[in-house]
């Protein structure tokens, strides 16, 4: 109690000389302030794009989802019966179809695979379908002159060559092109993914069309608007209730777009976690700072023991004067990350159907603060408590001699409290705990390997013996002489290095996939939606075309996994990585032979001539998403019929190749009889892909054809967006590790002083100096790329092969190009801190040493 005491006692007498000291200026501190408003800018503007959009997602669930409830099931629409049920109670009610189909230029060569959504006179029930000329949508969409009004988004006039009041052809029916489309504000309830533009017309038109084929793959929502005052929840119940064997699923505006939903999330976890490596690559530079200002003060420290002051004071007057500096770093981070939400929100706009909602969001601001007070606190308290146990003999031999040796137990406690606060802060406010865990122990893991490098390097270098070039002695000399910076530079540079090597291989091997491998073995074209009397006739259309080959096809259904076992399938799933399984209907197809490019890894395939009881194979995932295998009992409900089958086999199969293949297969005897479609692949050579398309156009304007090109190429645009994203974060990591980079040299600027004045008195010229001091920044650049080189081709590795599980390939260029901005990076910041360190004088350096 009495230790206490006196330790607090120093305090006001701490805080006054912390005042008294800091009035001389921030002098060695600017690299500090700059690192830690780096990394909070970046936490800070994460958060509060995520609030934003998440508030918007929340506050806009009435207009995104289109009601207060909405009701969507696949093949067919709500009955009759359904329809007055919804609408009892004086709810306004509005229906829509969605698929996809082909839309055509009048000459019928031009075509195009658009997202259809056909929509009644009541819609929409909340928001506002904005269309560029700002016509009305019902009035756009009615019928005149005997031809319905389209709808449709920019792109697609594009991509056709027409104009408004142009025709469009959709299946067997020409509408007259009315509008371009703004903004449609359910568009993300349905389907944050698209192949192809939005192309809207009326409700009433869709039956012309000739595209309502019995199995074709239809998504039909009904979207209710309730009442004021009516229990939603209670509503909702009293429906299931009345229609408990309904095939649709029910969303309520709380949960409007779910997938957007997880996206956004998923997005603020990484890109949360980038921003915190850039801070702790930032904490790197606050302890390099701490450490080159107590450096400074060694005299002042010294004297201030000499005359009796106790080293508690000399600690409290520190680490006051380190708390207001971070918390002057930490406000301007706060205010960059307020204001960097309005340029990053309108990055985003191309990215998410969702506005964000702007604002100042204290939570996500309080816990930036909280990240940079945490950073500050581990990262300082080592140097504050060697200083405050180092004796004064030793500061006054500082200079020369830096003293050695590591802070009591108190303050190394103090030390890893505030690392686990750190770790523990990261972890807790993640919604992937998992994912930010491997995060920490990854940069635990990291951190040591680069001091354990750095250690290395140091101990190489000392142990080299005596070279005959002086410049590289010097250089070797400095890299393991007492006060070096390589600890220094190799771990702040290193990190942001690393980030970049692992970004750049992983989207290496990502477009080499895509652009090599996958042309390779890819069809050139599928084709969805093929009735039973069409699969011939089509068949012998493209087979006839000059160039295509490899035509193949399959019965297709949709269906849903409803029980795994006997207990409902939400519950049995036993691997979370895995439930994008149940996220919608998944597609199903029988067959008896197994499927090209597909094994048995358990169990064994069914007869060819099988009649028996439904059996089911399943692709790993499923198996690993419920932990299951041959025997198991699954139940999928396909067009409101639930069938319960045995799990015969599990299967291995490769997706990424685009061949026709699905997550679950039955065996003859079940499916047959249900309303199904037939799906099918062809491979073209380039120059035949357009003959294709006009002959399939042409005889049968029902079926959709899905250009694996022009697929991919959209995959790609959404890639693109994400990355950008990603690179802008791993920019701001490796400009935190240029900063820290910067506040090494500016540390050892005092070093480098005295060593150019020893060496010029000693004979050396401005030009041996400065060619011995850029061959240790040389070798320190080397050396850092060698190290992020090997760490980061490691995580791309890693990455690839286990969460991706795609092959992997090693590209060094990306290395290659990492090893040289390193190098020039370090021999920049060198060169200009030796160039300072010549200029300065002689004289008033020997005179006061």
């Amino acid at each position: 109690m009495g230790a206490a005491n006196g330790f607090f006692a120093n305090l006001p007498l701490a805080l006054r000389l912390a005042r008294r000291e800091l009035r001389g200026g921030l002098k060695g501190f600017w690299i500090f302030l700059a690192c830690l408003t780096l990394g909070v800018a970046a936490i800070a503007s994460v958060q509060s794009v995520s609030s934003g959009l998440l508030d918007g997602l929340a506050s806009d669930g009435r207009a995104i989802l289109g009601g207060d409830v909405a009701f969507r099931q696949l093949y067919t629409p709500p009955t009759d019966e359904q329809k007055a049920a919804l609408a009892e109670g004086g709810g306004r009610v509005s229906n829509s179809a969605e698929m996809r189909a082909m839309a055509r230029a009048d000459d019928e060569v031009r075509a195009s695979l658009v997202e259809l959504k056909a929509v009644d006179d009541v819609y929409p029930l909340y928001g506002a379908v904005t269309l560029r000329d700002g016509g009305d949508v019902k009035a756009a969409l009615a019928k005149r002159d005997g031809r319905w009004g389209a709808v449709v988004e920019a792109s697609l006039v594009d991509r056709l060559g027409v104009k408004l009041g142009d025709p469009v052809h959709l299946g067997d029916s020409v509408y007259r092109l009315a509008g371009i489309l703004d903004r449609e504000p359910d568009r993300a309830s349905s389907n944050a993914f698209s192949l192809g533009p939005r192309l809207l017309v009326a409700l009433d038109s869709l039956p012309e069309t000739g595209l309502l084929q019995p199995g074709s793959l239809t998504w039909w929502s009904a979207k209710v608007a309730l009442p004021d005052g009516t229990d939603r929840l209670a509503w909702q119940e009293g429906v299931k209730a009345r229609f408990p064997d309904a095939a649709w699923r029910v969303r309520d505006f709380t949960n409007a777009s779910p997938q957007i939903e997880r996206f956004i999330d998923r997005m603020t976890l990484f890109l949360t976690l980038v921003g915190l490596t850039a801070l702790l690559v930032g904490g790197v530079g606050v302890g390099n700072a701490v450490r080159s200002h107590l450096d400074s003060r060694a005299r002042t420290i010294a004297m201030m023991k000499c005359i009796g002051a106790p080293g508690a004071l000399v600690f409290q007057l520190y680490l006051a004067q380190i708390l207001a500096l971070a918390l002057v770093g930490i406000l301007f981070g706060l205010a960059l990350g307020a204001v960097a939400p309005l340029a990053l929100s309108r990055l985003l706009e191309d990215v998410l159907p969702v506005s964000a909602h702007i604002g100042v969001y204290p939570g996500a601001l309080a816990l930036a603060a909280l990240y940079g007070v945490l950073t500050a606190l581990t990262f300082s308290l080592w140097p504050l408590g060697r200083a405050r146990e180092v004796p004064a003999g030793a500061l006054f031999r500082d200079v020369i001699a830096p003293a050695q040796g590591r802070p009591k137990a108190p303050y190394l406690a103090a030390m890893g409290l505030s690392a686990l606060a750190l770790a523990g802060l990261a972890v807790a406010t993640a919604d992937n705990k998992l994912f930010a865990l491997w995060f920490v122990g990854g940069s635990i893991a990291t951190f040591g390997a680069f001091r354990a490098a750095a250690g290395l390097v140091t101990w190489g270098a000392a142990r080299i013996g005596r070279v005959r070039r002086p410049g590289l002695r010097l250089a070797l000399a400095n890299l393991h002489r007492p006060g070096n910076p390589t600890a220094a530079v190799v771990l702040s540079l290193g990190l942001g290095l690393t980030v970049l090597v692992a970004i750049a291989l992983v989207q290496g091997n990502f477009a080499r996939r895509v652009s090599e491998t996958i042309p390779k073995d890819a069809p050139s074209f599928f084709f969805v939606d093929i009735q039973r009397d069409q699969f011939e006739p089509l068949k012998a259309t493209v087979t006839e075309v000059p160039g295509t080959s490899a035509f193949e096809a399959v019965p297709s259904l949709r269906g849903r996994i409803e029980s795994v076992n006997g207990v409902e399938a939400e519950k049995a799933l036993a691997n979370p990585e895995q439930a994008w399984i149940l996220a919608g209907d998944r597609g199903i197809t029988y067959a008896a032979k197994l499927p090209e490019r597909s094994q048995v890894v358990a169990g064994s395939w069914w007869a060819a001539d099988y009649a028996g009881p439904p059996l089911i194979s399943i692709h790993q995932s499923v198996a690993e998403a419920f932990n299951i295998g041959p025997g198991a009992k699954l139940a999928v409900n396909i067009l409101g019929r639930t069938i319960e089958a045995t799990v015969a086999n599990v299967r291995a199969a490769d997706f990424s190749t685009m061949a026709i293949n699905f997550t679950m297969v039955f065996a003859p005897g079940a499916l047959e009889g249900a309303p199904q479609t037939w799906i099918a692949t062809i491979r073209s050579a380039p120059e035949a892909e357009e003959a294709v398309q006009r002959a399939v156009l042409h005889r049968f304007p029902n079926i959709t054809l899905v250009r694996v090109k022009d697929a991919l190429d959209t995959v790609g645009d959404m890639l693109s967006h994400i990355g950008t994203a990603v690179r802008i974060v791993a920019g701001i990591t490796l400009i935190a590790g240029t900063l820290v980079l910067a506040g090494a040299v500016a540390a050892g600027h005092r070093r480098r002083v005295y060593d150019a004045v020893v060496l010029k008195v000693l004979g050396a010229t401005r030009a041996d100096v400065l060619r011995a001091f850029l061959l240790e920044y040389g070798l320190l650049g080397v050396l850092t790329a060698i190290i992020a080189g090997a760490i980061g081709t490691l995580t791309a590795w890693a990455v690839m092969r286990f969460l991706m599980r795609w092959e992997w390939t090693f590209l060094p260029s990306s290395v290659l190009t990492t090893a040289l901005l390193s190098t020039a990076i370090t021999l920049a910041f060198g060169f200009y801190g030796t160039w300072r360190a010549l200029g300065q004088p002689s004289a008033p350096l020997l005179r006061n040493e």
